[in-house]
Parts: structure tokens; sequence; C-alpha cells
């Protein structure tokens, strides 16, 4: 882009990224209370648990995130059916400053069947995260797995999909100039925020009642995404400090919750990655076409409230060590304690085998942390180890919250809200999906989640050492 081209486009676009990000969360929000009431019911005490729970901790209860932030913070999900939706969607979110992070299978992250690999589009900058850090999970229908769909099926989603158009090409061109300006004009931002809200709105078109329970035969999941004739919300998500709080109270409210919160226990020490839970998926009234041409009223259950609770973000080796924790609670609730709960069992392993505070999480390299000048004196020029640095007070750390996802958590979401566990003929070969076929499906590189933890660490340290003109000895150095 030409200076003179530049100039123009920043004299447009009056509307910034996160400004559109913030309004578009907000008027989904609107749409998503209006269409499951249940949700505004989960803000309420979303918010109520949070300011609870600052009183009761103060300060420190803001060390993963500003009280303004977590308020305000949400996460989407949403499903697609094809690589052409899972394109044009990933345009669409690029216009609100969001981009692909992470590559998750959900196919064998469950003993149900959910035929779908997913993605999450947010912003990847700090700074705009700060802004307004709306993240959209998506997934998309792996329609050519054959543990779940056999060659008829799967030619016949293949037309229906095809068939429907779930974002038009105004949307799709503002989406496009939104990207390439960094923004909008007001008056096309307006028409931007309308097209896109609109696109992830429940259709009232009637439902193939045959087909979509052909699909629902084989996923609930699938029939969603394959069996309607467009996208729409499939939850929405606000952010607590306290979800086991919040879990007693909308309990309490007569509201039914999943069985268990997904993800980490609750524990004296440092929160980790994510935990999750949700109301379960309400009976919501849908028109169904018969095979007699008749249009009836029928139900449908598979959208439902979750909530989660954000934690630290784990280096490889803390992923790694994560990954066992779950695979010794799993082998000890089948061999040893199969009369205790998932969390009873969890409990006990995280209390032998994790740091109980932040500054050994740090130093032990199994949490991503920048750090910062401490408020004891800066060392002599020479070279240091980051433990010596911290425990001389010289240096102070901060914890990076995790910002994405856990395939376990998502699929276990989506497993208790079901209507029933579906088929899959694991004799069949899966489709081989990996986070690299995955960015060629979008067109665009899904960026490592890991990777950018590790560039925001990296970069407290370089500014850290050229401040104090020290080097400093890391983790992996030492």
């Amino acid at each position: 882009m030409s200076a003179q081209e530049s100039s123009v486009a920043n004299a447009v676009a009056t509307v910034s990224l996160a400004q559109l990000r913030a309004e578009f969360a907000i008027r989904l929000a609107k749409l998503y209370g209006a269409e499951v009431p249940a949700y505004n019911t989960l803000v309420d005490v979303s918010k109520d648990v949070n300011e609870d729970f600052i009183s009761r901790h103060g300060a420190d209860a803001e060390r993963l995130g500003s009280i303004d932030r977590v308020t305000a913070e949400r996460h989407g999900a949403i499903r697609v059916g094809s690589a052409t939706e899972l394109s044009q969607v990933a345009r669409v979110f690029g216009g609100f400053g969001m981009y692909p992070v992470g590559f998750y299978d959900l196919r064998d992250a469950s003993k149900s069947s959910v035929p779908v690999v997913s993605t999450a589009f947010r912003p990847t900058d700090r700074d705009e995260l700060a802004k307004n850090p709306f993240r959209v999970f998506t997934s998309m229908l792996a329609h050519d797995d054959r543990r779940f769909f056999d060659a008829e099926t799967e030619k016949r989603l293949e037309e229906f999909v095809g068939a429907r158009e779930l974002f038009g090409e105004e949307l799709l061109a503002l989406a496009d100039k939104s990207a390439a300006q960094g923004g909008l004009s007001e008056s096309d931002a307006e028409r931007y925020l309308d097209l896109a809200t609109a696109s992830f709105e429940l259709s009232e078109e009637p439902i193939d009642h045959d087909w979509y329970y052909h699909l629902e035969a084989i996923s609930s999941v699938a029939s969603d995404i394959g069996g309607v004739p467009a996208t729409h919300i499939n939850h929405l998500t606000p952010r607590v400090l306290d979800i086991d709080d919040l879990y007693r109270r909308m309990s309490e409210r007569g509201i039914e919750m999943i069985d268990e919160i997904q993800g980490p226990p609750d524990w004296e020490g440092p929160d980790v990655l994510l935990r999750q839970t949700s109301f379960r998926a309400l009976d919501e009234k849908r028109l169904f076409r018969h095979a007699d041409g008749e249009v009836r009223e029928g139900q449908l259950r598979v959208r439902f409230g979750e909530v989660e609770q954000r934690g630290i973000a784990l280096t490889t080796k803390g992923r790694d060590l994560y990954d066992r924790l779950v695979a010794e609670v799993d082998r000890r609730r089948r061999e040893e304690q199969p009369e205790w709960t998932r969390v009873e069992v969890a409990l006990d392993v995280w209390r032998e085998s994790l740091p109980d505070n932040e500054t050994e999480l740090a130093l032990q390299d199994l949490g991503f942390f920048t750090f910062h000048r401490g408020d004891q004196a800066a060392p002599e020029a020479g070279e240091y180890t980051l433990r010596e640095l911290v425990e001389s007070g010289a240096v102070a750390i901060e914890p990076i919250v995790y910002e994405d996802f856990l395939p376990r958590s998502a699929a276990g979401i989506f497993q208790s809200n079901l209507t029933g566990e579906g088929s899959r003929d694991d004799e069949q070969l899966g489709t081989p999906y990996d986070i690299e076929r995955l960015s060629e499906v979008i067109g665009v590189q899904i960026a490592d989640p890991t990777a950018l933890y590790a560039a925001q660490r990296q970069a407290s340290i370089d500014e850290l050492e050229q401040a104090l003109n020290i080097r400093i000895i890391t983790n992996e150095q030492s």
C-alpha cells in the first residue's frame, strides 16, 4: 500500500478493529440472550460471583485479568459444515481482528461421536487482547471421516451444505475491507456489524425432519451442523473468577448444570489452563418439514450456556506434565478408586505433582510468565539465572493468562449436552487432520498458541536484559 493509499485508509477507518470486536461481542450477547434467556441468568450470576470474589480477595483477584476485562470477556462457539464455510468465516472474523489460533481434534477426545476438528479465532496481540479478548471456538464437520459417515451420507452432506449460503458477498467484502484497512468508516462499520450478527441468528426456516434425524443417529453435533439451513451461536461463554461458586449458585436457582466442572480441579495452588462448565441444553421449539410436505412444530436440545475460569498458560514442559496428570487420574479411577469422582482423584494427583505457588511454576519452566523489574535493587552488570533474579527480588513475575482451549474439556461439554452418544465405526480409518491441513482449508496459517506465549515471555526477558544491562540465563539454557 502506498503512502497516499495508507493515508486514505486511515482517514476512512474511524472504527478500529478492537471497537468493532467489542461491539460484535455485545450484539451477539444480546442476540443469544433473546434466543436463550437462561444465558442472561448466567451472565447475571457471573457478575455477582466476580464482584464477590473481588471483595474477598482484593488486588490479588485481578492477577489473571482486571475485573473490567473479566466482566466483559466472552467466547462464543459456532459450527460450520465445509472447508468453504470455514474459509469464509475466517474472513468474517478477520475483519474484527480475530485470527485462527490452535488446532483441536475432538473426534477422539470423547467416547461419544463428535466428528469435528476445530480452531479458535481471537486477537493474537497482547494489547489487542487487553482491549477486547473476544474469541470464537469454531468447529468444522469432518464429513469425509468414514468412522462416522458412509459414502452416501457424505455425498448428501456435501450437497446439502454446498447449497446453502451462510455469509453473503456484501458481508465478506466488508470483512476484507476492514482487515485491509484496520477498521471501517462508521457507516460501513454499522452495516458490517448488522450483517455479521444476523449471520449467526437462529434460522426460522423449517428443518428437513428425516435428514436431521438421520444425522442425529450418527451424532447430535453432525445434525446441528449439516442438518439445518444455517449456522448459529451454539453457546456464548462469560468468564468468572470462581467457577465453583458459580456452579453452586446456578444450581441453587434450579438451573440444571452438567455433572461436573471440566478441566483441572479446584485446589490451593495456581490455577492453570482452563476450567469450564455449562447448564444443560434446553428444549427449543423448531419447525420441521416432514416427508409428506407438512410443516409441524418440534423440539431440539442443542444449545446451552457455558462459563469458564481461565488460569495460567503452560509451557510445553508444563503441558506434557498436565497430560500425564490427566492420564494418571484416569488410571486411578479405573484401577484403584472407581468410587471416587474425577475431581476428587484429580485433587490428590495435583497436590502430588504440581508446585503449589506461582514462583516455582515459573522457575521450573512449567508455566508462562513475563518478567519485570522487582522492588529490590538491580544487580550489577553480569550473568544471572532467572531463579537468582526472582529470589533476590530484583525481578518480579506476572502470569500469562491462557487464552485458548482444551480438546478434552470441549468434548466433555459437547458430550454432556448431547441427546445420545451417536455411532461410530472404529474399524474404519479416520481422515487425517492436523494444524497444517486445517490451515490450508482456512487459507491462513493457524498460529501455535505456545509460540505466542513464548514470544511474549521472551520479549519481557529481552527488555529486562537491556534495561538492567545484564544477561539472563533462562530455564532452557541452564
